[in-house]
């Protein structure tokens, strides 16, 4: 077998892996250009830069689908290979298995959802003065959001039921947990993204067969009652005077 190897099946191999999952790989693209710019960029610089492209209070009024794009294009916290990482193990599975329009459509219900969700939860909080007024120019970049979504609806992927359950749990025990120490806006919009990717269910292939099969697996037909044998001394039965 190792002799039969031959040079030219690595790039082969790396192409066709690559080609099944071309949004993944483009967005990988994209943020390795953007964090080289970060590593460029003066601190001071770096705050503005990603200031104009934060969903934040602010930018969500004024130019809500700029923002929504750009943010995120951009990486907060995390170096760029940690992300090819988890990228290859949520981002690649999920577009091979629902296709690159379903993937980004279930990117960008989280992503959107998320991102106003948490946002709004940060207005009522500065409305009521649990925060203050500076937080409607507070830093909000990043891919969390979507890979949340991405992450919660792999669960659909999972044949074995039981498995199924365990993984969805882990999830949102995952992204539930830091609600209950830190409690940020940010750990309101993780939640709600995973979520949303579990919501996601209609946009999974097959999904209507298997819904039509689960419930199907859940009715019981009916108990039809026995026809009552006719009474051999009926009115019929011209034995009987």
């Amino acid at each position: 077998m190792i002799a039969s190897f031959r040079p030219a099946a690595l790039p082969r191999a790396i192409r066709s892996y690559v080609c099944r999952a071309p949004g993944t790989f483009i967005w990988l693209a994209i943020l390795f250009g953007t964090s080289v710019i970060m590593h460029q960029l003066t601190p001071d610089i770096l705050e503005r830069v990603l200031q104009r492209r934060s969903t934040n209070i602010h930018n969500l009024l004024l130019s809500p689908g700029r923002v929504l794009l750009t943010s995120a294009l951009w990486l907060d916290g995390g170096g760029w290979p940690l992300y090819f990482v988890v990228f290859n193990v949520f981002h690649v599975p999920a577009e091979r298995w629902l296709g690159t329009r379903r993937w980004l459509a279930v990117m960008g219900v989280a992503h959107i959802g998320a991102s106003y969700l948490s946002e709004g939860v940060l207005a009522l909080a500065i409305h009521a003065d649990a925060a203050p007024r500076s937080a409607v120019n507070t830093l909000d970049v990043g891919v969390s959001y979507a890979l949340a979504g991405v992450a919660a609806v792999l669960t659909y992927r999972i044949p074995w039921r039981p498995l199924r359950y365990a993984y969805a749990a882990g999830v949102l025990f995952f992204y539930a947990a830091p609600l209950f120490t830190s409690r940020t806006f940010t750990d309101v919009g993780h939640l709600t993204a995973a979520l949303l990717g579990l919501a996601c269910y209609p946009l999974t292939p097959g999904w209507q067969a298997r819904h039509k099969r689960w419930r199907t697996r859940g009715t019981r037909p009916r108990h039809q009652p026995r026809p009552r044998a006719e009474d051999p001394a009926g009115p019929s039965n011209p034995a009987r005077k």
